[in-house]
């Protein structure tokens, strides 16, 4: 229980931010120390602290409370960021990185020559920093931009302290909108919900509320309902039915019925969305641009289907008849059948877990068909997942985005209907990874003629963005499918795989312990922090030592979840504790980035050809020019500090981030305070990112909950329905 006087007035609190203790992206509560201006003396600040930096200068108003645990602390109910004006203070804010073109050095330099006058200096006579040793008219101008970006963020953050908005998306804010961000926020406020991460519809109706926007104006449940929709597509739906719709937001939004219909009603009259009644009688609401995707893939791929393939007609067993005795090799009956209905052209999926001959069908395919002489190419949905492909197969294979020529200049793919791909064959692979949005622009780039196999494992998670895309081809039974159920003995010999199969039938994997040799071990662990503790010591001493994998470049840690004791948040910032503890480092969205740290890219930069769920590895931070370097395996990829939200520590990740890669040592922590998260689709994608072992750390019991709980939350796709009905409407008019 914390002690606080809600009574008292507010006090003041100032300093120079020392360190980031703990800092959340998503609640925006950090916990800060500052130093004071005078003695020295560290106060510890907690509250809406997210985004402030290590040097900058913050000026509090609180109260102090005393806490059981952590002591005495200032509790801040709001902060502006301001100017130092003693020396020390000012030398330090300089020193920090915060504006570019200045670092340590030319900080010293500055407050020996102008004193306690420098940001005047700075903000008048610019061109007077040229009386400092080494600081030329291209520093100088490096050095204007920066401060003139610097004033913008806290003249902005006053503007948000009046509405109520956490000072910490000022940046975020001038990045999105530039010079016209209050303008913007003026104008519609509910469009910050939707741009700016963690701002939510909460915030930004508390925005719009104190910028005189009634509650029941029909602009604001517009907003509501839009926003609802949103959250729904990151939720995995490609359209919403619309009486829990209607529903949800009435109860959100604090109005009645009516006024969400007709909401609802001006959307679609203003062609942001499409209200649909679906073949099954559903009423979906659809976000326009996912109900054109879908659309759009269920048309293309019914002409796909129906369109005559090009290349020449093959004699399907006499090729395979050359294929196995030129590799002294039989195929299996199932794996004869999936390359048998491959060959014959149209468009085809292939699923099974692992060890199910998925890779020796698309090879045989890949061989036959090249010796044809007919131009085939192979796709993945992600960079370690074409690499993985490619490293299978030993054929070319590339990423979606890569295959499809994005232009970032452009903003579009530069492979369309008017420019499609020159190839008779294209084999996808890792098909539970492609959402609607992909889906749709890999097939309008696909010539008609051309043949399409979908590859992948039905059962893994599906894809982090809208639809289902390869359960619902399935579901449809209107494409060919192949289904691949028999474990092929060698790959029986493999405990990992034995477990992932026996999870998905709903039975409990065998959990050998650490004593015993196998490539599948379980780690018994009760409580949390226990949990932890053994991931330490299996991912930094055990396993490096005891079979020689490398702790950084060959062992992942996975986790069901991004927050707690056990998430990837947290087993982060402990691995780099103990894996790279010492290394040069910078402070920046409540994470601290070093040389040598292991990390991920967490958004698509189409600019920097880094996409979402690529890892690198950090090689070198440059305080004055503030830019981080990463390495991708090997290109190197530059940071501006401004972007380094695009990277988050990658010692430890969500399985949904993992999906598509390999990795010769997983670990995963399984434990009942991931309840709401263990699923068994997700242990079973866990388990089968592990290539030679997996080690699961956790509860007995958490790893049932897991097996038995098959109760996924339903996604809402209509793809399946509409081939079907398509299909089967064509097939009646001929």
């Amino acid at each position: 229980m914390q002690d606080t006087d809600s009574s008292k007035e507010l006090l003041s609190v100032e300093g120079t931010v020392d360190r980031i203790v703990y800092a959340d992206p998503e609640t925006n509560f950090g916990v800060v120390v500052v130093v004071g201006p005078s003695r020295g003396a560290e106060t510890v600040l907690v509250g809406n602290l997210f985004g402030v930096q290590p040097g900058e200068y913050i000026r509090c108003q609180g109260r102090y409370e005393l806490d059981p645990r952590y002591g005495k602390r200032f509790r801040v109910d709001h902060y502006e960021s301001v100017l130092p004006s003693n020396v020390a203070a000012i030398e330090k804010f300089l020193s920090s990185g915060l504006i570019r073109g200045i670092g340590k050095t030319y900080a010293k330099r500055l407050v020996e020559r102008f004193g306690e006058n420098v940001f005047d200096i700075i903000e008048n006579e610019p061109q007077r920093l040229r009386e400092v040793d080494g600081i030329g008219p291209k520093r100088i101008d490096q050095i204007i931009r920066s401060w003139e970006q610097h004033r913008a963020v806290r003249d902005l953050m006053l503007f948000l302290q009046q509405y109520g908005i956490p000072q910490s998306f000022a940046p975020r804010l001038l990045a999105e909108y530039g010079s016209d961000t209050i303008e913007q926020i003026r104008r519609n406020p509910y469009q910050l919900a939707l741009d700016i991460k963690g701002i939510g519809f909460k915030r930004a109706d508390a925005l719009a509320e104190r910028l005189g926007i009634p509650r029941e104006s029909i602009e604001r449940v517009k907003a509501g309902v839009y926003y609802l929709l949103h959250e729904m597509a990151e939720d995995g739906h490609c359209f919403y039915p619309a009486d829990p719709l209607i529903e949800q937001a009435s109860a959100i939004l604090e109005v009645g019925h009516d006024l969400v219909v007709s909401a609802i009603n001006a959307l679609q009259s203003e062609k942001r969305v499409v209200l649909e009644i679906l073949p099954d009688e559903t009423r979906a609401v659809y976000l326009t641009p996912l109900y054109r995707h879908e659309v759009g893939v269920t048309q293309l791929l019914t002409r796909l289907i129906r369109t005559p393939k090009l290349f020449p007609k093959l004699d399907v067993e006499a090729e395979l008849m050359r294929f196995e005795q030129r590799y002294r090799f039989t195929l299996a009956t199932r794996q004869r059948q999936a390359v048998a209905t491959a060959l014959s052209g149209g468009v085809m999926v292939i699923t099974g877990g692992p060890g199910t001959g998925k890779t020796t069908i698309i090879r045989t395919i890949l061989n036959i068909l090249q010796t044809a002489g007919i131009r085939v190419h192979l796709a993945a949905p992600t960079g370690r997942a074409s690499k993985r492909m490619q490293e299978l197969t030993g054929y070319d294979a590339s990423t979606i985005h890569r295959l499809l020529q994005y232009s970032p200049q452009e903003g579009r793919f530069l492979r369309n209907p008017q420019n499609p791909l020159r190839t008779d064959f294209l084999i996808v692979d890792e098909t539970s990874m492609l959402d609607i949005t992909m889906a749709y622009h890999l097939l309008r780039a696909l010539p008609a003629t051309a043949s399409l196999i979908f590859v992948g494992d039905v059962d893994q998670l599906p894809s982090v963005g809208p639809g289902n895309f390869l359960r619902d081809l399935i579901l449809s039974e209107t494409i060919p499918t192949v289904a691949l159920h028999e474990v092929y003995r060698q790959a029986q010999e493999s405990m990992i795989i034995t477990n992932a199969h026996r999870i998905n039938q709903g039975k409990m994997p065998v959990l050998p312990r650490q004593t015993e040799k196998t490539d599948f071990l379980f780690v018994q662990a009760e409580a949390p922090d226990q949990v932890l503790e053994e991931i330490k010591r299996l991912a930094v001493v055990d396993l490096p030592k005891r079979v020689g994998f490398s702790p950084t470049r060959e062992i992942q840690v996975i986790t069901p979840m991004h927050r707690g004791l056990i998430g990837a948040q947290n087993l982060n910032r402990e691995l780099q504790q103990v894996l790279n503890p010492n290394s040069p480092g910078i402070e920046r969205g409540g994470m601290t980035f070093r040389v040598g740290d292991k990390v991920m890219q967490t958004a698509n930069n189409y600019d920097k050809e880094v996409f979402n769920g690529d890892i690198g590895f950090i090689t070198n931070i440059d305080r004055e020019e503030q830019l981080l370097k990463v390495r991708f395996d090997q290109r190197v990829v530059v940071y501006d500090f401004s972007e380094l939200d695009q990277l988050e520590l990658a010692y430890a990740i969500t399985v949904h981030k993992s999906q598509g890669s390999e990795y010769p040592a997983v670990i995963m922590p399984v434990h009942t305070t991931h309840a709401l998260m263990l699923q068994r689709n997700l242990l079973y994608t866990a388990i089968t990112r592990g290539k030679r072992l997996v080690c699961l750390v956790g509860q007995t019991k958490a790893v049932a909950l897991a097996v038995h709980n098959v109760n996924q939350t339903p996604r809402y796709s209509g793809l399946h329905l509409r081939l079907r009905s398509l299909l089967q409407n064509r097939a009646e008019a001929t």
